[in-house]
């Protein structure tokens, strides 16, 4: 069957705060200007929300700039902080850090406790609703290009393709769809950014993106323990002083409590474990009684940008640009990124607009948005990651030289004359024979929990007949290399069980993909040290379906 196509004028990958940012953008000005843009938002997950996983307290400059009466309109933002507080964890006990003593960047009065995926969700209607077509359960698998090199759009998977590549009854050839522009917003390491940094050389200029792994749990808490729009975040314990990580756990409505921990992928120890040290943080003794007769409702795993400033690649390529965390403008210190992500989406729309209303009766259109990267330089989203894109690279010297250095950074406001470079997160490991191992307790099954359980908790699913999509470059390297040297990190690194290895026939030991579990955090596509891992999307639908995450 050959592909159908269709045709738009700006097509959009990702249907999270950027992507609906963008979309919604491009039609109010539209609308302000008379005129007609036809807009199309591909969205991976069974539905707009289902992928979609932060923290996350929300700093609301950009949905003010986007829908200035999004109260009226009945936003989800129903609490405000209204209480926070930073703590500094020993493996018994705690230091709060007084409140004056905290950098105003720091600070969120004036924030919202927010559950992205439901705010995404609003955002899809309030896009619906302006004629943006929004279709979820379609993922992007395809860059296409016309005959100069430019992006002419994306084309969806192909349906019904067995595990053998054979095409069973149900065979559905993915759709083209073609733009005049596209605006690539798949989120932390997505697969068609990936090739399109490679293919332009987008990062030629920029210093290597750093990544952290972001495991949150949602519960159900005694109402007694109850305190809507209490914010608290921490760090030290469990971490080591060498490693950087911290945690957090946020109160929203309805006696729910957001809790999470957040380990950067730059870590030296092939023995530690991200999902491991986030139940271990569960147990401190500052933090478990909250949990004592509570119900876990949900759980999910995302990788997270950490690089800053200094690792934004190009933002425009031709034919489209890079939007929210494709490109990486996540604010460290803040542990904030959804408001930058929409805000960048909103910068792309506006010179998109401006590029297609400028376009001449032949309908041409200048290859790149040459005046988004502009825009982004004069905006907010540039002068708040300039101030602090020495904070998180400050950490590699450790835990007190980081705090130090990064105290200074946040006084200062980014003045301060120097910019610190970025490593390669994959790059870090030392061999296993110089590492201590960590010896993890076993869950108990109430307040700690395996992969196996969380994972269901996620509502995780793919068509078990299909092509695995975490594909190995050299099956033989994952065990002559990463078993030999570093013990095999990629059962310790997934948060999902996705890898293990098992006795290969013959004798020896082969990694198993249990693809199935995927949660689509992206941390092998970044982690594996010899990067011989590629996440590729599965059929559209598939994966985690989160809940008010």
């Amino acid at each position: 069957m050959e592909r159908e196509s269709m045709e738009f004028d700006v097509v959009i990958v990702g249907a999270g705060p950027a992507g609906l940012g963008a979309a919604i953008r491009l039609k109010q000005r539209a609308a302000e200007a008379g005129r007609e843009i036809s807009v199309c938002v591909l969205e991976k997950g069974s539905e707009v929300g289902a992928h979609i996983l932060s923290g996350a307290v929300m700093q609301p400059d950009a949905i003010n700039e986007l829908f200035p009466d999004w109260k009226e309109r009945g936003a989800p933002l129903n609490t405000p902080v209204t209480q926070d507080e930073f703590h500094l964890l020993t493996q018994k006990g705690k230091v709060e850090v007084p409140h004056f003593l905290l950098p105003s960047y720091l600070h969120n009065a004036g924030n919202y406790i927010i559950s992205l995926g439901n705010l995404c969700r609003w955002l899809a209607e309030q896009a619906e609703a302006l004629g943006v077509e929004v279709y979820p359960g379609f993922a992007a698998a395809e860059v296409l290009y016309d005959d100069k090199g430019k992006v002419r759009g994306v084309a969806t998977g192909d349906m019904g393709v067995a595990r053998d590549g054979s095409h069973k009854d149900s065979y559905q050839p993915g759709m083209e769809l073609h733009a005049r522009y596209t605006l690539i917003a798949e989120g932390v390491r997505g697969s068609l950014a990936k090739q399109i940094i490679s293919r332009y050389e987008l990062a030629r200029e920029s210093q290597p993106q750093t990544y952290g792994l972001g495991i949150k749990e949602l519960w159900e808490v005694d109402p007694a323990k109850h305190q809507p729009g209490k914010v608290m975040h921490c760090f030290g314990w469990p971490m080591d002083l060498g490693t950087y990580g911290g945690g957090f756990i946020y109160h929203l409505e309805d006696n729910q409590v957001a809790i999470g921990y957040v380990v950067g992928l730059d870590y030296k120890n092939p023995y530690l474990s991200p999902f491991e040290e986030m139940q271990r943080f569960k147990t401190h003794p500052s933090i478990a009684p909250l949990f004592e007769g509570a119900r876990r409702l949900a759980y999910g795993a995302r990788a997270i940008n950490e690089g800053g400033l200094q690792s934004i690649p190009k933002l425009t390529f031709p034919g489209g640009a890079l939007i929210g965390c494709s490109a990486g403008f996540v604010n460290v210190p803040k542990i904030k990124g959804s408001h930058n992500a929409m805000k960048t989406g909103m910068l792309a729309a506006d010179a998109a607009f401006e590029a297609l209303a400028a376009a001449g009766d032949d309908g041409v259109v200048p290859d790149e948005l040459t005046a988004y990267p502009e825009a982004f330089r004069k905006s907010w989203v540039w002068k708040e990651l300039n101030a602090v894109r020495n904070c998180r690279p400050a950490f590699r010297w450790g835990l007190v030289p980081g705090l130090l250095m990064s105290g200074i950074e946040l006084w200062l406001k980014g003045r301060t004359p120097w910019t610190l470079r970025n490593h390669r997160d994959n790059e870090t490991l030392m061999a296993k024979e110089k590492a201590m191992p960590i010896d993890y307790p076993k869950p108990d099954g109430k307040l700690t929990f395996d992969r196996l359980s969380s994972v269901f908790l996620s509502n995780t699913n793919h068509e078990e007949d299909q092509p695995v999509h975490l594909r190995l470059a050299d099956p033989a390297i994952a065990v002559n290399h990463n078993l030999r040297l570093y013990g095999g990190p990629e059962q310790r690194y997934c948060p999902a069980g996705v890898y293990e290895f098992v006795e290969a026939d013959g004798g020896g030991q082969r990694l198993q993909i249990n693809a199935q579990n995927c949660v689509h955090c992206k941390t092998c596509d970044i982690k594996d040290p010899m990067q011989n891992i590629t996440w590729t999307v599965p059929e559209g639908g598939g994966g985690p379906n989160y809940p008010n995450m």
